[in-house]
């Protein structure tokens, strides 16, 4: 089980670390690309206020390469 932070900016990250603890993966976005790291049996996912889960955005991010 991997716990997956989406969508978040700013203070909500630290919010949302206090409710669930760190995050295995952090993706700024909800996209088709993150759902290759996600096993939607056993994975917790976990939206930001400004991102949508009904919602998969048009574009991918590459966040894994901003780091």
């Amino acid at each position: 089980m991997a716990v997956h932070f989406i969508g978040f900016r700013g203070n909500e990250y630290n919010n949302a670390v206090k409710v669930f603890g760190e995050p295995d993966f952090v993706h700024m976005s909800h996209d088709q690309r993150m759902y290759g790291e996600v096993d939607i049996d056993k994975d917790i996912l976990v939206f930001g206020p400004k991102s949508d889960p009904r919602k998969i955005c048009e574009y991918s991010d590459q966040t894994q390469e901003r780091f």
